[in-house]
């Protein structure tokens, strides 16, 4: 097998793998577009059961007392300031 064969080879080999690695990315974009269509078509893309937990959160939680993590990242904060 002379030096001009073997590059045919493997010219062919490569572009027969990247045909095929080119093929499946295609199916497999193909797949996700189908089951976004049908996710979106079926209405399971929102959460209920977390939209009502979210709802239902008193207001009075969202403004928690500060803890020692708040200071730790305050600590953290002013070294990074005083090193700049």
């Amino acid at each position: 097998m002379t030096i001009s064969e073997m590059l045919q080879q493997s010219g062919i080999l490569t572009l027969l793998g990247m045909g095929v690695v080119f093929s499946f990315l295609v199916i497999m974009i193909a797949c996700m577009h189908l089951l976004h269509t049908a996710v979106h078509a079926f209405k399971l893309d929102t959460d209920s059961k977390k939209e009502a937990t979210v709802k239902s959160a008193p207001a009075a939680a969202v403004f928690a007392a500060p803890s020692q993590d708040d200071a730790a990242v305050a600590a953290i904060a002013a070294a990074v300031h005083e090193k700049r």
